[in-house]
């Protein structure tokens, strides 16, 4: 979503970076180009103003860091202050341990309420809560089966209201049913209209005094832009909201809403969508997002999302196999299968500092070039998984035919691989490890290292 955005503020950086010192002429030419940046991708023009007044009245301040120079300070200045608009802090959930706790989604109708109930049970299970879904929308066609499916798809149960039309009904039966079940997390997925009016505020507002809702969330349609905001604000006068879920994050839109919405409405920004599959939602941490805004990468998110899909055990298998130079194309193929589960390739690179700015590096590692080269190993047999000296020609035109992909590219994999293991095995060589020890040992002794 920020490509845009982070593309010209580096060019805004570009022009202080080498500076002598911080002044009023280069400070100024720079935060022109920051203001129009921000305009340009939908800020609140009061947000773009009072942002840039703070930069510059710290920029031109006397408390800057000696151990940067001028044109990092003025990066760190604006990251600060970024971070700042983006809510300082993360702000996770307020679940009681001890009770049954109630979530109310709201929002604007194609804001993505149904499908962000499904991610944020998803995310509550995964963090050991027992969740239940409440289809409490009985207005729009097929919002209850649509539920129904997403439950499904996160193996979570979702409460059956039977012929019951009423929503404050529903919520309060469902609270009731989900304390007999033992189940400890409510999330109840409220009707949404294509705008605010009295009837929608009523209802919401007795669904809320009914089972009196822990976290009231609102649902925002990050690529509407400063609508949602205005929306949200409209809703935080009439509901007491708690926070904001922020969805379709990883949309190709300005990104005005994520940097306007928490100081629109006061409330801060706990979830975000950043994809279409149900693991794409993250908990949202401001200084994060800020680095990522400029193009400095997310390395906490990167490994996060690592431990969520690298099984430990099975990892401290295969660096045994690769110590002892017995790295198999099978064991290839998994590890090619951990890396789709973290994303796509462009969302792992953005991750990466320094990475998320060099276009290239996105095109060279294609997804598409990560499933050729699965759908090519997968028509390999075993055996020839196992050891890949036996791949002699004949077999790799049957790989070839069975994968569907030409003969060259299953060349290449396999010479991809050798080259792999023949690191690896230099990598985990005895004298090799000794080399770094002892150039670590001299570095820690100040001794210059050739």
């Amino acid at each position: 979503m920020f490509d845009q955005l982070t593309d010209k503020l580096n060019q805004a950086f570009r022009s202080i970076r080498g500076v002598a010192r911080l002044n009023e002429n280069n400070v100024s030419e720079a935060l022109k180009s920051i203001r129009l940046a921000l305009l340009e991708a939908d800020v609140n023009f009061k947000i773009v103003r009072s942002f840039t007044d703070n930069i510059r009245e710290k920029a031109l301040g006397t408390d800057v860091s000696r151990a940067l120079n001028p044109g990092q300070q003025f990066i760190k200045i604006v990251h600060d202050e970024l971070v700042q608009i983006l809510g300082s802090d993360s702000a996770d959930l307020n679940l009681e341990p001890s009770s049954c706790n109630t979530i109310m989604l709201v929002g604007l109708q194609g804001s993505g309420k149904t499908t962000c109930a499904g991610k944020l049970a998803l995310h509550l299970k995964k963090n050991g809560q027992f969740p239940l879904l409440v289809p409490a929308d009985v207005y729009r066609p097929a919002a209850i089966q649509q539920l129904q499916v997403v439950g499904k798809a996160v193996n979570v149960p979702v409460f059956d209201i039977g012929d019951d039309r009423d929503p404050i009904s529903i919520a309060k039966r469902a609270v009731n049913d989900a304390k007999g079940r033992g189940l400890n997390v409510v999330i109840l997925d409220t009707a949404g209209r294509l705008h605010i009016d009295d009837d929608l505020m009523a209802e919401l507002q007795h669904i809320a005094n009914a089972v009196q809702p822990g976290e009231v969330l609102f649902t925002i349609d990050a690529m509407t832009g400063q609508d949602a905001v205005n929306s949200a604000a409209a809703f935080g006068e009439q509901l007491d909201l708690t926070g904001v879920i922020l969805t379709k994050l990883d949309g190709d839109a300005r990104g005005g809403a994520a940097l306007s919405v928490k100081h629109v409405t006061g409330k801060p920004v706990k979830f975000v969508g950043v994809g279409e599959k149900y693991e794409d939602f993250e908990l949202f941490h401001p200084d994060r997002m800020a680095s990522r805004i400029l193009g400095m990468g997310d390395v906490m998110s990167l490994i996060e999302k690592a431990q969520e899909v690298v099984d430990q055990k099975q990892a401290e298998k295969l660096q045994q196999r690769m110590m002892k130079d017995q790295f198999t194309l099978d064991d290839f193929r998994q590890q090619l299968a951990q890396i789709k589960k973290m994303g796509s390739m462009e969302k792992i690179l953005g991750m990466i500092p320094g990475m998320g700015q060099v276009k290239a590096a996105s095109r060279m590692v294609d997804d598409r070039k990560m499933v050729h080269m699965e759908a090519i190993m997968n028509s390999m047999t075993p055996a020839e998984r196992s050891n890949h000296t036996i791949i002699n020609g004949k077999r790799r035109k049957r790989i070839a035919r069975g994968s569907g992909r030409p003969i060259q590219e299953v060349n290449t994999l396999l010479k991809q691989f050798v080259q792999m293991r023949k690191m690896m095995k230099q990598l985990s060589n005895p004298s090799f490890v000794g080399k770094i020890k002892n150039a670590k040992k001299m570095r820690n002794l100040n001794i210059p290292f050739q």
